[in-house]
């Protein structure tokens, strides 16, 4: 499975959505998702990603002990460590297709500064 880094510009600011949840691996058991490397159980929560004057959601997943304490709706963060993945699947004959984004922990940012206008 193709791992592409994703690139940010300083710029870019990242906004939480939603608070982080369990990522389920099995609905019917409704077993939580882990790491395939460290078995730390996975957990997602929704951004908003805004640059050059536009917002995009995005769901990321990020590792238990990844998450900051303190992490609350509307906060900026930054994503340490973004990854895109471009998964493709056929259930029932139909062609399902995304990117998943995943990333080793996120980081409280500081609050934007905005140039005063005028001076």
């Amino acid at each position: 499975m193709a791992r592409i880094r994703v690139g940010l510009l300083p710029s870019t600011m990242f906004m939480v959505g939603t608070l982080p949840v369990p990522k389920i691996a099995d609905q019917e058991t409704g077993k939580i998702a882990q790491d395939r490397d460290t078995g730390e159980d996975l957990f997602t929560l929704t951004v908003f990603l805004m640059e050059d004057g536009r917002a995009e959601q995005m769901k990321i997943t990020v590792p238990k002990s990844g998450l900051p304490d303190g992490l609350n709706l509307g906060l900026p963060v930054r994503p340490v460590d973004l990854f895109a993945i471009p998964w493709a699947r056929v259930f029932n004959g139909q062609l399902s297709d995304g990117v998943a984004y995943r990333a080793s922990s996120l980081e409280l940012a500081g609050a934007p500064q905005f140039a005063e206008q005028g001076q």
